[in-house]
C-alpha cells in the first residue's frame, strides 16, 4: 500500500497444516474503546452506528480509562483527571442501552471504581471558559477543581491545589457494584448481563499518584490496591457469578514491570509488578475459594515514529526472538542486561507467571484494553492494526481494544472480522518478519481464508501458499486486496468500502499470490 519507485521481488514460502490442533479466534479481539461512542442518544448518528455494525464490532469499551475511577454511577457523573478534575455528566445507564439497542449482540466494558473517591457535584469545578475560552494549555493537568488557583507558568502543580473533598465523594467497595444490582437486578434496568460480563478491576492504577493525585498524594503500596482489588472483585463475583474481572489494566511498559517506579518487595524477594499481582491474586484464591481474575489486561503506548519499527510491534507480546528498542522496565528483571539483548514477549512471560502461580488450567485469558500509535497515515495504521489482530489470533488472546481509531482501521477490521472463520490453523511462513499468513477454517475445515500481510516497506513479495490436509478439488478462490488508501476515510459500509475483489485460479495443491509492499489482502477459499 506505500509505494515505492524501486521495488524488488522476492519469493516467500507460507504452509499450512490443516492436521494440526486449530485455536478458537475470540470474537472479543474486533473491539474498540469509546471515543466514538458516547451517551448522547444524538452521538454518534445512525451513519456511524451502521458503520460500526458493518465492519463487524464486536466488543465495545465504554468506561472512559482515567475517567472510570472517579465514575459515580448513582449521580452519573465522573471527574476529568485531564482538565482540573471538573466534574461533568456521564450516563453509563443511557450508554449501555443505546449499544443493546443499536448494536444487537456486541458486548460492552465497564468497570469498577477502586480509588475510594468519585465525583459528586460540580458545583466546584474550576471555570475554564473565564480562565481562557475553554482552550487546552499546559495546566489542563493541574488540581483546580474545588478552588484551586492555576499556576500560569503551566506544568501540572497548582499554585494553590483545590481541595478534593469539595467535589468527591467517599465510595466503598458496596457502592461500586451495586451497579450490578442496578442494571441486572429484580428492580434494575434490564440489561443482558451477558453482553455486560467484562469488567475493568479500575484503570492504571500503577500511575493514580499521577492522574489521580488529588487524592493520592503519597505513595500508594501495592498490596493496599490489592487488597481492595479483593473486595471489590468477591463482591462482584457474589453478585455476578459468570462476570468477567479484568485486572490490572497496567498503563504501558514501564508499568508491566514497576509499582511506584520500582520492583514491588514482597517477604524479602524482588518481582515485577504484573508478577506480584499474579502471584497475589493466586495466593488470595487459594485463601478464599473464590475467582478473582479471569482476563489479565494491560494498556500498551508505543512512542515510535519510525514505520519499520511499528509495524513490528506485535512483536512485542510473544515473540522471544524480538528486541522492543522502547523496553525499559524490563530492565529491572533479575538476571536482565542493559544491553539490547533484552526481550519483552510480555504476553508470554504472562502466560509462565500465570501457569507459575495459579496452575496450568487456570483459564486466565489475555486482553490489550488500549493501545495506539503515533503515526496516522492510513496504510502504516492499517498493516500494524492488521499484525495485531493476527498475532492475537493466532495466539489465542481474548480481547483487543484499541484507544483511538484512524483511517485504515474500519477496512481492516472489516476484512478480519467480515471474512475470517471461527478457527485458526497454524501457519509457517519462511519469512514471518516481514511476510505474515492468518488462516482461518470453519468448524468442518471445508472453507478457508488467509489474511496476508506484506510488512515490507519496499519489497513486492512472491507468496506461494502450501497446504497440508486440504483438498482444493472443486474449491474456488477469490482475493480480497485494501489498495493504497488516501488520508480521507473510505469505509462507509459493508458494501461500500475500498476493498478490491479478484478471482484466483487454484491448482495442485497449492497457490502464487503477488503482494505489493505494505499491503494486506485476503485469500477466500471455499466450496
Amino acid at each position: 500500500m506505500v509505494t515505492t519507485n524501486k521495488s524488488t521481488i522476492t519469493e516467500t514460502l507460507l504452509q499450512i497444516d490443516l492436521a494440526s490442533p486449530r485455536k478458537q479466534v475470540s470474537a472479543n479481539l474486533y473491539g474498540m474503546n469509546s471515543p466514538l461512542f458516547s451517551d448522547d442518544p444524538l452521538f454518534p448518528d445512525k451513519a456511524t452506528w451502521l458503520k460500526a455494525w458493518d465492519a463487524g464490532v464486536r466488543i465495545v469499551r465504554l468506561n472512559g480509562g482515567n475517567n472510570a475511577t472517579k465514575y459515580n454511577w448513582k449521580k452519573k457523573l465522573s471527574s476529568h483527571p485531564d482538565w482540573y478534575n471538573n466534574v461533568y455528566p456521564n450516563n453509563w445507564d443511557q450508554a449501555a442501552v443505546l449499544l443493546e439497542k443499536n448494536l444487537p449482540g456486541t458486548s460492552g466494558m465497564w468497570a469498577f471504581q477502586l480509588l475510594g473517591k468519585v465525583a459528586a457535584t460540580a458545583e466546584f469545578n474550576f471555570n475554564g471558559n473565564d480562565f481562557n475560552g475553554s482552550r487546552w494549555w499546559e495546566g489542563v493537568c493541574q488540581n483546580l477543581a474545588g478552588n484551586g488557583i492555576p499556576n500560569l507558568a503551566g506544568g501540572s502543580k497548582a499554585s494553590r491545589e483545590g481541595d478534593p473533598n469539595l467535589y468527591l465523594t467517599n465510595w466503598t467497595a458496596a457502592d461500586t457494584v451495586g451497579i450490578l444490582d442496578h442494571w441486572f437486578g429484580k428492580e434494575g434496568l434490564g440489561l443482558n448481563n451477558q453482553l455486560h460480563q467484562y469488567w475493568n478491576m479500575d484503570n492504571e492504577p500503577d500511575i493514580w499518584n499521577l492522574k489521580h493525585n488529588d487524592v493520592i498524594t503519597g505513595e500508594l503500596a501495592a498490596e493496599e490496591f490489592l487488597q481492595n482489588y479483593f473486595e471489590v472483585a468477591k463482591k462482584a463475583r457474589a453478585r455476578f457469578p459468570a462476570i468477567k474481572l479484568c485486572g490490572p489494566a497496567a498503563a504501558n511498559e514501564w508499568q508491566w514491570y514497576t509499582w511506584n517506579d520500582k520492583p514491588v518487595v514482597y517477604e524479602g524477594q524482588s518481582y515485577a509488578w504484573l508478577e506480584y499481582f499474579i502471584k497475589r491474586i493466586a495466593e488470595e484464591q487459594k485463601a478464599c475459594n473464590v475467582r478473582l481474575l479471569d482476563l489479565l489486561d494491560l494498556h500498551f503506548y508505543p512512542n515510535t515514529t519510525r514505520i519499520e519499527e511499528i509495524v513490528q510491534l506485535h512483536r512485542v507480546f510473544f515473540d522471544q526472538t524480538f528486541t522492543y528498542p522502547e523496553a525499559s522496565g524490563i530492565k529491572i528483571l533479575p538476571g536482565q542486561s542493559n544491553g539490547t539483548e533484552n526481550k519483552e514477549f510480555i504476553f508470554e512471560r504472562c502466560r509462565q507467571w500465570l501457569e507459575k502461580y495459579l496452575g496450568p488450567h487456570h483459564g486466565v485469558g489475555l486482553g490489550l484494553s488500549e493501545t495506539e500509535i503515533k503515526v496516522y497515515k492510513p496504510d502504516v495504521v492499517a498493516v500494524w492494526y492488521a499484525s495485531m489482530l493476527g498475532e492475537f489470533m493466532k495466539q489465542g488472546v481474548e480481547l483487543f481494544t484499541p484507544w483511538s481509531w484512524q483511517p485504515g482501521m474500519w477496512e481492516t477490521l472489516h476484512l478480519f472480522s467480515r471474512f475470517s472463520q471461527k478457527n485458526f490453523v497454524p501457519c509457517h511462513s519462511s519469512d514471518d518478519i516481514l511476510v505474515s499468513g492468518y488462516p482461518t477454517t470453519d468448524d468442518e475445515g471445508v472453507n478457508l481464508t488467509i489474511i496476508l500481510v506484506n510488512r515490507s516497506l519496499h519489497s513486492l513479495k512472491n507468496v506461494t501458499i502450501a497446504f497440508n490436509a486440504f483438498d482444493l478439488y472443486g474449491k474456488q478462490a477469490r482475493l480480497l486486496t485494501l489498495p493504497p488508501l488516501p488520508e480521507k476515510e473510505t469505509f462507509m459500509s459493508h458494501t461500500s468500502n475500498a476493498l478490491v475483489s479478484t478471482p484466483v485460479q487454484l491448482s495442485g495443491d497449492g497457490v502464487t499470490l503477488q503482494l505489493a509492499p505494505m499491503s494486506i489482502s485476503a485469500l477466500l477459499i471455499s466450496t
